[in-house]
């Protein structure tokens, strides 16, 4: 019988399977889609490893997949879980291995008839180091970089006067999460990060030029600063190769860890210890100081944005609208319970009057920022406050419908670029593999996605923004 046998349609956009559904499950599992998606959903190992999850000890509640949901490292992408802070464990991959990826929003004061694309583009790709591997301009010291990953984006306007404090009133949590300590990253982290904050990166990572086509929410809009015709900016980046080595280090000690707390797992990549342990309080720091580098990397990358604007306009002003985690574990209140919520391709969304939603964004609900594939659109959402349902959580994006392999062998790059061009999508990106590899078809329809989180009462449509202008690593 396949996985997805185990689940019952319990209401418009919910599909639900009991604690039946696989020995071991200590909760239910519930999915957040419509037939069509949630049919993709069952084509790869993403419901067996929601399943797979529902057997940690000490969940709360249920677990949750998004309508973007498909097959990760250990929990599927697009998986919530919530644990209790008292007797439940911490999964690195609840998490993932890019540490805080996450979106960042930026609005200008430029409508799409007064700016040239092409040459912005090309500046953007010479003040943006992009791709694999590749580093920033800026020097960091040693104890520089212990301060950026325990300060975050506050750090980095403070500290190297990039960006500004307005940005920081406008960033999940400040753009820091005071947990963070800097010793619990190890040397071969800090090496690995320490020339790549203001960078890019590669793989999914991107830096879109957009234009606002479409308003759904005329008051939400407003108060997010966001009008038709409008210029605005989509950066897509984590923690670069610093995260990825702090979820390898953190893995590999607690998969050594499992037999001393008596912890029996469906899947060693579920690598897990007490939330309480010594293990998990080191995994929690670090975890914490990758993510406000994270914060701080994508800080940095705004006021390179800024740079890229004034040459091609000096009258440009470039404002963060939103910057939300999409990777990354928080200890939070739902149900009267202290959670740690893990947050693996899915991002908060509280709702309106929640004290963790950004002061000028109260009134709405807290901004939800949902990028499409290349070439399609992207949505600017705002936060219902789910608790019950999905731990306030919503999707992070269209998910992924192939692999990365199957894409190269279906789409050729070249064509690619030359179909995006014709619909007035200008590309940058170095590579046609990795061009093919991130194709629109590659992906679920971020359409239907962002339609299902919206029946669901998860989070309501704000904005529809379109690509003119893509820059890839």
């Amino acid at each position: 019988m396949g996985w997805s046998q185990s689940f019952s349609h319990v209401s418009d956009a919910i599909y639900e399977a009991d604690r039946n559904a696989r020995a071991g499950m200590r909760v239910p599992a519930r999915i957040v889609a419509d037939e069509v998606l949630f049919g993709q959903i069952g084509r790869d190992r993403s419901i067996e490893q929601l399943l797979n999850v529902a057997t940690l000890p000490g969940l709360v509640g249920h677990v949750v997949g998004m309508p973007d949901m498909h097959e990760g490292y250990g929990f599927p992408v697009g998986g919530v879980a919530a644990t209790s802070v008292t007797d439940g464990v911490i999964s690195p991959g609840g998490i993932g291995f890019d540490i805080n990826c996450g979106v960042r929003l930026l609005a200008t004061n430029i409508s799409r008839g007064d700016v040239d694309v092409e040459p912005l583009l090309h500046q953007l790709m010479r003040s943006v180091p992009a791709g694999y591997g590749h580093g920033g301009r800026l020097e960091l010291s040693h104890a520089d970089l212990d301060r950026i990953l325990e300060g975050g984006a506050p750090e980095i306007v403070r500290r190297f006067e990039l960006g500004s404090e307005e940005d920081l009133a406008c960033i999940e949590g400040g753009g820091q999460l005071v947990g963070a300590r800097a010793s619990a990253v190890s040397d071969r982290a800090k090496h690995r990060g320490r020339d790549q904050l203001g960078t890019l990166g590669g793989g999914n990572h991107f830096l879109e030029i957009q234009l606002v086509q479409a308003i759904y929410d005329r008051e939400a809009a407003r108060t997010l600063g966001l009008e038709l015709d409008q210029i605005t900016v989509l950066v897509h980046t984590g923690s670069r190769g610093l995260g990825h080595q702090v979820c390898t280090d953190h893995v590999r000690a607690m998969d050594a860890s499992l037999a001393r707390y008596g912890i029996t797992l469906p899947d060693r990549q579920l690598a897990c210890v007490p939330f309480a342990s010594p293990e998990g309080g080191a995994y929690f720091a670090a975890m914490c100081a990758a993510a406000n580098f994270a914060f701080a990397n994508r800080e940095v990358l705004t006021h390179r944005v800024r740079e890229a604007f004034r040459e091609a306009n000096p009258n440009a002003v470039v404002r963060v609208v939103y910057d939300v985690a999409h990777n990354i574990a928080k200890i939070e209140q739902h149900g009267g319970k202290r959670v740690c919520v893990h947050r693996k391709g899915a991002t908060r969304a509280f709702g309106p009057d929640d004290d963790d939603v950004p002061a000028p964004y109260r009134a709405i609900g807290q901004p939800v920022l949902i990028p499409g594939s290349m070439g399609t659109a992207s949505f600017v959402l705002v936060g219902s406050g789910a608790s019950t349902l999905s731990f306030a959580s919503a999707c992070h994006g269209a998910g992924r419908a192939m692999s990365r392999t199957a894409a190269r062998g279906q789409v050729k790059g070249g064509e690619l670029r030359r179909e995006l061009a014709s619909q007035g999508i200008a590309v940058r990106c170095p590579s046609n593999a990795e061009l093919a590899e991130e194709a629109p078809i590659a992906y679920k329809d971020v359409e239907r996605v962002v339609d299902v989180v919206h029946r669901a009462g998860i989070a309501r449509k704000v904005a529809r923004l379109v690509p003119v202008g893509v820059l890839k690593g």
